[in-house]
């Protein structure tokens, strides 16, 4: 016998799981690609504190 109360979340919680690999597929960046963004941040933030001028 089956629990449909049960059978429900799980349902749920396998289409959340499902849109949300989706958005990540869709809108979501790599890990790689997250940190060459941080590094050409910080790279252009040093560059433009070095020609500051007082």
């Amino acid at each position: 016998m089956i629990n449909l109360n049960k059978r429900r979340k799980l349902k749920r919680r396998a289409d959340k799981k499902s849109l949300a690999k989706e958005n990540t597929v869709r809108f979501g960046q790599s890990k790689a690609e997250r940190d060459l963004e941080q590094a050409r941040a910080d790279r252009d933030s040093r560059n433009l504190d070095g020609h500051k001028t007082e």
